[in-house]
């Protein structure tokens, strides 16, 4: 019954993104730190209900990429294309099959610089921002978009001075607003699939330890708007990018998978019907 409910909330949603096809920015590729040639699969330029829209941002001071990879971060070889795209695409197959959102197959890269691209996204996904380097003046068109209703997971940072900076970061965005446990009753979590069970996801190279950093525990977190909708969620020592990245790789666990998966359907349904 809920998962009827969702979808009917979903596609009632969707009548009003549908509107935004003609204004979208046209898809574009970047060379990115870990793969730099991807095939472009045949639906590439669809217009479709939603498509996976991840966060170009310039690095920070405390970037591990920094030295490697000077370049300008706006033209790729920057750390937001960690796991990029693979994890975007395998995602979004995951979304087709197990949703009936209409989905393409290919990301969206979008920068909070670029006019007003990021508004006609509902969602819109950074990895790293632990060492992400957010300006004054991209905190302030990401606090006007999240406020419009749109809606941002902030994935794959650890331990303590990642989180501080990231603490710092969003602090820019919403100065009066609390990064707070989200608790397991939330509708978030229960959108789709109910999960209860979240527990710490590891990337692919910290399977031995299953944390990195000092980043023991999982810690489902995020920032509300006044009335009550979760703005932004932060998956704090966990990976939902490797979780998806290495769906398909039998070395990598699939328990860790099963749960990534769940938990971005269930963002994502739900920042489409909230």
């Amino acid at each position: 019954m809920k998962f009827k409910k969702a979808l009917w909330g979903c596609a009632m949603s969707l009548a009003f993104f549908s509107a935004l096809y003609a204004v979208q920015r046209p898809f574009r590729q970047y060379p990115g730190v870990e793969y730099r040639r991807f095939e472009l699969p045949p639906d590439w330029d669809e217009k479709t209900e939603w498509a996976f829209a991840r966060l170009m941002f310039p690095p920070g001071p405390n970037d591990g990429y920094r030295g490697r990879y000077d370049g300008d971060w706006r033209l790729g070889l920057s750390l937001w294309t960690q796991d990029y795209p693979r994890a975007d695409r395998h995602f979004s197959q995951a979304v087709r099959r197990l949703t009936r959102v209409h989905t393409r197959s290919v990301e969206q890269p979008v920068s909070l610089e670029d006019a007003d691209d990021v508004f006609h996204w509902p969602w819109l996904y950074a990895v790293q921002v632990g060492e992400w380097g957010l300006t004054d003046s991209q905190a302030k068109v990401l606090r006007e978009y999240l406020l419009r209703g749109g809606f941002f997971v902030a994935d794959d940072f650890h331990g303590t001075e990642e989180w501080q900076v990231f603490a710092q970061s969003m602090a820019k965005v919403f100065p009066d607003r609390p990064i707070v446990d989200i608790p397991s009753e939330d509708a978030i979590f229960h959108t789709v699939y109910d999960l209860d069970d979240r527990y710490q996801i590891a990337g692919a190279e910290h399977l031995d330890r299953g944390y990195k950093k000092d980043g023991k525990g999982a810690h489902w977190r995020g920032i509300y708007d006044d009335k009550g909708r979760i703005m932004v969620a932060v998956s704090y020592n966990s990976d939902l990018g490797d979780s998806w990245e290495w769906a398909d790789e039998p070395r990598y666990p699939a328990r860790y998978s099963d749960l990534g998966i769940r938990i971005g359907v269930n963002y994502l349904v739900y920042a489409m019907t909230h």
